[in-house]
């Protein structure tokens, strides 16, 4: 794939959690964003800051502080930058009975302590940035 060109890519569960880990720390994300199981690869384009993460099976969790349900595919790719990924693909996350898509997350800046979520029907919601702290 042409977008993965020139990219740094970790294989394996150990080394690519460590590659998302330190990805979300140097783009300033809450570390509990992407709760991954069995990371097969985890790669990084640092000139586009495209981003893709390929675990053996779809993981959904649950974040218990605002009682969301979130589904990661076996595939996610996007482009992370300061507080934001945008053009997000695999992340779902449950609204009633349905599954809209996220397609973008992003911090409030100046620091509000707020995450917004953007599904690509346009609707927004917000949360608290602690309910995605590592290990929530």
């Amino acid at each position: 794939m042409a977008e993965k060109e020139g990219g740094t890519v970790k294989k394996g569960h150990e080394e690519g959690l460590k590659l998302a880990v330190s990805l979300l720390q140097e783009f300033e994300l809450p570390l509990g964003l992407l709760p991954l199981a069995d990371v097969i690869e985890v790669g990084f384009v640092k000139s586009t800051g495209y981003m893709w993460i390929v675990q053996r099976k779809k993981v959904e969790h649950e974040f218990k502080i605002i009682s969301k349900l979130v589904s990661y595919d076996s595939e996610i790719t996007g482009y992370i930058e300061k507080k934001r990924i945008k053009k997000l693909k695999g992340v779902k996350a449950k609204e009633l009975m349905l599954w809209p898509p996220v397609s973008e997350i992003t911090i409030a800046d100046p620091s509000t302590g707020k995450i917004n979520f953007k599904s690509l029907a346009g609707i927004t919601k917000t949360f608290p940035v602690e309910a995605f702290a590592s290990g929530q």
